[in-house]
């Protein structure tokens, strides 16, 4: 008896591995890796709903007595509603102004013949070499003797020139054919013309992608409005999370009111990078099919 069906066994395991897709294992790889990517995220939520008490209970992983009791607290009790507001004017003032400028400066070192214009451009790329956090010392004493402390002007101020920018859009504009400038210039087409009529079109892609890139690295200043701004009501959302956390309860740190600021401060970001992720990935050389 049992040597009849032992074929009929070895049939039925044969059937169930041709049924498993040949890359299985490279399916669960991806699918680990998403968890553990993710983990934080989906702990920060759960946090979130928590109580300080629930919060430092260990092992207590599940939607906490709260709900969403903390995020109303947040924006209400802590003023995040203005902190989001701030970093949102702040972001759109770099993006508009660190864009608007290294076109015009990628559009002068490609289009134009400059003076000494490689020497120009590898003084450009000098910068990255001294991000604002390096030069927080210098920045902060100019923006005092400018009397622009406190306003958005200190905020905004140092991240409008890029070199990142200027690179990328210099690299872009150095693939357009020749032939298009050619024949601009025997139409009479004038510089600004040129770039808004022909550049901006043809590079809609690498601009949304500076954008995504530049806005979520405004959103995410800590260190500089901490610094350049004293005002509560002019700061930014994390430094308003910095507020939260130094507001302790009978000495416990409220780890459900942060996680709340935390995950609030996480949308904004999130929806321009999840609304704009092809032009982001298409600036990286990334395809997608």
């Amino acid at each position: 008896m049992a040597t009849e069906t032992e074929p009929a066994m070895q049939a039925d395991a044969l059937t169930l591995r041709q049924r498993l897709p040949s890359n299985l294992f490279m399916h669960l790889g991806i699918l680990f890796s998403i968890f553990a990517m993710s983990s934080p995220l989906i702990l920060a939520l759960i946090m979130s709903t928590q109580t300080t008490s629930e919060v430092y209970q260990v092992t207590n992983l599940g939607i906490g007595s709260q709900g969403l009791a903390n995020y109303d607290i947040v924006l209400t009790d802590y003023n995040f509603a203005t902190y989001l507001w701030n970093s949102f004017v702040m972001s759109m003032i770099i993006v508009v102004g660190k864009v608007g400028l290294s076109l015009l400066a990628a559009l002068a070192l490609v289009y134009y013949e400059l003076p000494f214009e490689r020497g120009v451009f590898m003084f450009i790329l000098l910068t990255l070499l001294l991000p604002v956090p390096v030069r927080i010392v210098p920045l902060f004493q100019l923006m005092a003797d400018l009397g622009w402390t406190n306003t958005m002007l200190a905020l905004t101020g140092p991240y409008i020139a890029s070199a990142t920018a200027v690179f990328l859009f210099r690299q872009h504009f150095m693939s357009i054919p020749s032939s298009l400038v050619e024949t601009a210039k025997l139409d009479g087409v004038g510089p600004l013309k040129f770039l808004f009529g022909v550049l901006i079109p043809m590079s809609k892609g690498m601009i949304a992608g500076v954008c995504v890139i530049t806005y979520i690295y405004s959103w995410n200043q800590f260190l500089w409005p901490l610094v350049a701004v004293t005002d509560k009501s002019s700061q930014v959302v994390q430094v308003g999370i910095r507020y939260i956390q130094g507001s302790a309860q009978a000495g416990l740190t409220q780890w459900g009111l942060i996680m709340a600021g935390a995950v609030i401060a996480l949308l904004p970001p999130l929806v321009v990078l999840i609304a704009l992720h092809r032009p982001l990935l298409r600036t990286f050389a990334i395809q997608q099919k």
